[in-house]
């Protein structure tokens, strides 16, 4: 078996800038690899460059992915890149009650978390190496749906979906996904409000694993996808046992 270094590796995180983006840039950062953040808040990029240290071999680029000619724009300059991953999601406003869903809530998780990958694939598959990787975030609602869950779980269920099949099309880079639990992330703050501590603890107490997630758990789990070159077209869950309760 041929190990896929991470140390000298190029690695663009989509979607790091905070919470599991941020996690994974910090840990391919110390193992040596060449790391570019990219999102949408170029204060958000800023603070994460400070968060990591002002690290040498840390770049960060302002895209909207999903608008298609800023996703070429990204890849245009021809600089090589190894791997792939996007955290992207833009849920606010998403969780609500069938009757209260606004359709432009919608439309903006299914932009981030369905059209930005594909983009991301359809422009960024042709600058990677044979033994290259793309890494998505799914999510565990796509398994344990709740009420006002609807749009996210459908989304994360058809992001899958495109995993399995982009890991045929590209093959040989591999296509995987992790599916997070509940991952205690900034994006709490959209979907609880001032209740994300007490809604994070009582997930807590119903998980077998005991805790909800940290986005050092998520990182592990990319990290892992990345350097695995027998595993693609995979969704590797990563949520403490949700499935099973």
């Amino acid at each position: 078996m041929t190990a896929i270094r991470i140390e000298g590796a190029k690695v663009l995180i989509v979607g790091g800038g905070s919470g599991m983006g941020l996690a994974l840039a910090m840990r391919l950062l110390a193992e040596g690899a060449s790391v570019t953040i990219a999102g949408r808040s170029r204060e958000r990029l800023a603070a994460a460059r400070r968060h990591l240290g002002d690290h040498p071999n840390l770049a960060t680029r302002a895209v909207d992915i999903t608008r298609e000619e800023e996703v070429a724009a990204l890849f245009q300059g021809g600089e090589p890149l190894d791997h792939i991953v996007s955290t992207a999601a833009d849920i606010e406003g998403a969780y609500q009650l069938l009757p209260s869903i606004e359709l432009v809530a919608a439309q903006r998780v299914v932009e981030s978390k369905f059209y930005g990958p594909l983009l991301l694939a359809k422009h960024g598959a042709i600058r990677l190496p044979p033994a290259g990787s793309i890494t998505y975030t799914s999510g565990v609602a796509a398994y344990r749906p709740a009420a006002r869950g609807s749009v996210v779980a459908a989304v994360n269920a058809a992001l899958e979906g495109l995993v399995r099949a982009l890991a045929l099309e590209l093959a040989p880079i591999r296509i995987n996904a992790v599916s997070p639990g509940w991952v205690d992330t900034p994006i709490w703050g959209f979907v609880a409000g001032d209740a994300k501590q007490a809604t994070l603890d009582a997930m807590a107490e119903r998980l077998p694993a005991g805790r909800v997630g940290q986005p050092e758990d998520i990182a592990d789990a990319i990290r892992f996808l990345i350097g695995n070159g027998f595993t693609t077209g995979t969704i590797l869950h990563v949520e403490g046992g949700h499935r099973l309760v």
